[in-house]
């Protein structure tokens, strides 16, 4: 039997007005089936796993090799001269996501410098290394692409791209997030895209755009997006990683009708 599709809310996005451990019952209180976040590792995995297991919510996606955020890194797998600090960081993210039941983590590839070529090279090692690590836990790679316009220089910037690493190294065992933000400010349908490639997607995003709010602040037509998922019997879940254009709890207008969808 399958699994139903969860929608999370990415509380690194919704409630921050609310310290990181409150969040999580916010999230349940306002009607959401899991959470996600890069960089939960705040929280010991003891406390988190008690937490969610209280709430009775699912964490579906975290981060390995962030980097320095404080140093404006956006991930490490694809900067060459930092492999060691990318894997020691992997070792212990894999670590922590088997024992709060995460299921899917995704190696940030970051902002290269130098020569295009060795950041391929770097990325495409360690991310065959991430799919090794993987294969003996219950956790699955999961990459993404993030936009020019909202990451300038970040290495997997297209889905296309995205997809043709994943290619590059092992298919099977590599899924995709489509986020509609990225996609509409890269000029893609990610409806369209779903059509074509649903069976390679392991987690959607969902923002609007312009200015990444709430769905109905933008351009987006979820419409069709609504439609494939259904449609294809999509199974992953649906992450809601926007900026709210009010306060959280008031830009959740739309999430009713978007668990009805999914019923």
């Amino acid at each position: 039997m399958t699994s139903p599709v969860r929608l999370s809310a990415h509380i690194g996005y919704l409630f921050t007005e609310l310290p990181l451990e409150s969040r999580i019952a916010a999230a349940r209180r306002a009607g959401f089936d899991a959470i996600e976040h890069p960089n939960p590792l705040s929280i010991p995995a003891r406390r988190l796993r008690e937490l969610l297991d209280g709430e009775g919510l699912f964490f579906i996606q975290m981060a390995a090799g962030l980097g320095d955020p404080t140093r404006g890194e956006k991930g490490l797998a694809a900067l060459p001269g930092r492999k060691a600090e990318f894997r020691d960081n992997l070792d212990r993210v894999l670590d922590y996501a088997e024992a709060i039941g995460c299921r899917l983590v995704h190696p940030m590839a970051g902002v290269p410098f130098g020569p295009g070529s060795e950041a391929a090279e770097t990325y495409r090692e360690n991310l065959a290394f991430t799919v090794d690590r993987c294969r003996s836990r219950p956790v699955t790679v999961l990459v993404e692409a993030i936009s020019e316009a909202a990451v300038p220089g970040y290495f997997l910037s297209t889905l296309d791209k995205a997809l043709a690493c994943a290619d590059a190294v092992a298919p099977s065992d590599i899924l995709v997030r489509v986020d509609t933000f990225h996609a509409a400010a890269n000029g893609v349908d990610a409806a369209a895209f779903l059509d074509a490639h649903m069976a390679r997607v392991g987690h959607v995003h969902i923002a609007d755009h312009p200015g990444r709010h709430e769905p109905g602040t933008g351009h987006v037509d979820f419409g069709p997006l609504l439609d494939r998922l259904t449609a294809r019997d999509y199974r992953g879940a649906v992450g809601f990683e926007y900026v709210p254009s009010t306060a959280a709890a008031d830009s959740l207008s739309w999430l009713p009708r978007w668990k009805q969808r999914f019923r």
